[in-house]
């Protein structure tokens, strides 16, 4: 048994309190909001974003963080991108040398283009740090639905350690050190994922969406590959099945939100209507920004910063998309 404390009582942090609950570990969730903490021990059994999961009451809920970052084998990050920074700065002063944190939240630091792996390495310079992604959307896995995921880390023994805690038999994680790869293709999908709500939202078909993901998965790669992340990754779970998943589900926040823009919906009102962090509107000023910085084509990512923060229309985007000029599908393809 180790002993867990989860940053953040989102549903994503919750999601992964129950699991690691499940798999017998003493977990200790942290919240700096009072009424979060009070609503979540008023309805364990009935828990607001994830239906019919239960959260145990081994699991605790504690409003001090040091208390929470103090004497435990695995630290999980689970605060949304935008608060990622500020926790960590908070928590400094309670880790300790070595200590394992794990980062699961998806995004970009806005302000310097940063990876939430290099703030933690910024603000926590004495942690371990790890980044764990993938198809892995919270109401499920809270409710032992199978899926997989990949820890991503710098040595082989911190990446068996987080393995052997998470893994379990509906929950089947993978190891890989692309850090870097691993990152981008869990926040660069939120973008994508955006424009493939909006193609929902105007009601055209499979076709339409499944062109959006593939080209999308290829700027994500162009981009990635660029800085220093592996073609592999982004072919596999925290790439292609995470933008699989966030493409088309349900549960997305992100396919809701450009589903909303697509019915005509501005990206302030469908924000709102989500009630929900939606990483990806952060995320595509910051792709935006990388795209140019290293020179890598982007349409998709700058048709849809267009919608987002200019004004264009979803529809006008779409076309032009479409009348782009001709071109082959992949340039090292020779004749």
């Amino acid at each position: 048994m180790s002993k867990v404390g989860v940053l953040g009582a989102g549903t994503w942090g919750c999601a992964l309190a129950i699991l690691l609950n499940d798999n017998g570990h003493e977990v200790t969730i942290w919240t700096k909001i009072e009424n979060e903490a009070k609503a979540l021990e008023a309805s364990r059994d009935n828990l607001k974003n994830l239906p019919g999961a239960k959260l145990s009451n081994k699991i605790k809920i504690n409003l001090n963080l040091e208390e929470v970052c103090t004497d435990k084998d695995l630290i999980v990050m689970a605060v949304a991108s935008p608060y990622i920074r500020a926790t960590a700065n908070a928590a400094k002063p309670y880790i300790k040398q070595g200590q394992i944190i794990v980062n699961v939240s998806k995004g970009l630091e806005d302000s310097t283009l940063l990876t939430l792996s290099e703030v933690l390495e910024e603000e926590i310079p004495q942690a371990d740090i790890a980044v764990l992604s993938g198809p892995t959307h919270a109401e499920e896995v809270s409710r032992q639905i199978p899926t997989t995921i990949v820890v991503g880390t710098t040595t082989k023994e911190t990446a068996h350690f987080i393995q052997d805690i998470f893994m379990n038999d509906v929950f089947r994680v993978y190891t890989s050190p692309d850090i870097i790869g691993i990152e981008l293709g869990g926040s660069l999908k939120n973008v994508i994922a955006l424009a493939a709500g909006v193609i929902d939202g105007l009601g055209l078909g499979d076709n339409t969406k499944a062109a959006l993901m593939t080209r999308g998965m290829a700027e994500i790669s162009r981009l990635g590959m660029k800085m220093g992340g592996k073609l592999e990754t982004f072919a596999g779970l925290s790439g292609m099945g995470d933008l699989f998943v966030t493409c088309t589900s349900k549960h997305s926040r992100n396919r809701n939100a450009g589903y909303l823009m697509g019915q005509g919906l501005t990206m302030e009102e469908a924000m709102k209507e989500v009630n929900q962090v939606v990483e990806g509107v952060n995320s595509a000023k910051a792709a935006l920004t990388l795209a140019r910085k290293y020179d890598v084509e982007m349409p998709i990512v700058e048709q849809i910063n267009k919608v987002l923060f200019e004004g264009k229309t979803p529809k006008e985007a779409l076309n032009d998309l479409l009348i782009r000029d001709k071109r082959t599908e992949y340039k090292s393809l020779e004749w």
